[in-house]
């Protein structure tokens, strides 16, 4: 009987490995999709989000041009129509603007953003008002307010409050799951109604353990997806932070494959880049699939089936339309219409997969 257990907790503590070759998959993306008002562009755009109507939430590391070289406010969120147009800028000099990271829509259709700068995850519903925030950002009267060191282990974490937060995500009661982040190596959880409920993870490389937690996604079953970065693989929990699995995507770039900034990573450096999840979103049901983003380099999109598998890869990285950089976020409100937010490029781009094939017998097949 231990020796049996034994073989099982093994088994749970390996990185599902996904299969190689996996197939490019065709795909176009849309030119020119988003309209911005003349004279206005773009910084690094760190967040891409759709709601219901089919409206894009962009948050971009803008709005930094009056500031100093060093820490500028960098943080502006705006909503364009289903057709790029664009509509409007939400929260236009919020007192949490400081760093965009990271916007999502829940099911009601509030925005929620996170920022890494300011620490804080803000709510605005349909309308474009605060109504929650969570964390608190330091007081620019205090002398001791600067940037947040990064000691080994991290100092205990404190309930409530963040250091570098990433992203955030709703299971199906309502409950909020916030990664944070950068700092404290931790997901936290909230109930409906805002409370605090518990944190799991600390730093480290164990299972339930976090390097980098950047990314956050949840399935109809109320799984928690976490994209664990910096340890290059995918950890699934339940609803109450109960390790359940993780798998990694071990497909190697395309030879000649080129990074857009930088040296091009070889060896060990380019090991611990290839899969590492920058980014995850996960189509809405039945049948859903998860999309990854890789960080600059080697900067592709894969499509993922939620047990782990590679269902096939997406662009490479370049500067060109369907190439990417820095895919720091992705929205994936149906399987052929993904939409990919790219800090090195400075922009996002709308990406339409070709459907998958009907089986035999379906509707479309026997017409």
């Amino acid at each position: 009987m231990k020796s049996s257990l034994f073989a099982v907790l093994i088994l749970l503590a390996v990185p599902a490995l996904a299969q190689s070759p996996v197939p490019e998959l065709p795909f176009d993306s849309v030119a020119d999709f988003l309209k911005l008002p003349p004279g206005m562009n773009f910084g690094e755009v760190s967040g891409v989000a759709v709601n219901s109507r089919g409206h894009v939430f962009v948050f971009t590391r803008s709005n930094s041009a009056g500031g100093p070289a060093y820490a500028p406010s960098a943080a502006q969120l705006l909503e364009f129509g289903p057709k790029g147009e664009f509509v409007r800028e939400v929260g236009k000099g919020l007192y949490a603007w400081s760093f965009a990271h990271t916007v999502r829509v829940d099911k009601a259709d509030n925005v929620w953003v996170v920022d890494k700068g300011s620490d804080m995850i803000i709510k605005f519903n349909p309308a474009g008002r605060v109504v929650w925030v969570f964390g608190r950002r330091k007081e620019s009267a205090d002398d001791e307010t600067g940037p947040w060191e990064h000691p080994d282990p991290p100092l205990p974490h404190v309930d409530g409050l963040f250091r570098q937060p990433t992203d955030v995500a709703w299971d199906s009661k309502g409950n909020t799951y916030i990664t944070d982040g950068y700092v404290n190596s931790r997901v936290a959880k909230y109930d409906s109604n805002g409370d605090w409920v518990k944190s799991w993870g600390e730093k480290g490389t164990a299972p339930g353990q976090f390097r980098l937690p950047h990314a956050i996604a949840v399935d109809g079953e109320d799984r928690i997806y976490v994209g664990d970065r910096s340890n290059r693989r995918v950890q699934v929990f339940d609803a109450e932070g109960t390790f359940l699995r993780m798998f990694t995507i071990d497909v190697p770039p395309a030879p000649g494959t080129r990074a857009v900034n930088g040296n091009t990573p070889t060896g060990a450096a380019l090991a611990s880049a290839i899969g590492a999840p920058n980014s995850i979103c996960i189509t809405p049901g039945p049948n859903q699939v998860m999309f990854v983003g890789e960080s600059t380099f080697p900067g592709r999109v894969f499509k993922v089936a939620l047990d782990g598998t590679v269902l096939g890869v997406i662009g490479r990285s370049g500067r060109q339309l369907k190439q990417f950089s820095g895919v720091h976020q992705l929205a994936c409100p149906s399987e052929n219409e993904v939409y990919a937010a790219e800090t090195s490029n400075w922009r996002v781009q709308k990406l339409i997969l070709q459907p998958r094939p009907r089986a035999a017998g379906s509707a479309t097949a026997r017409q």
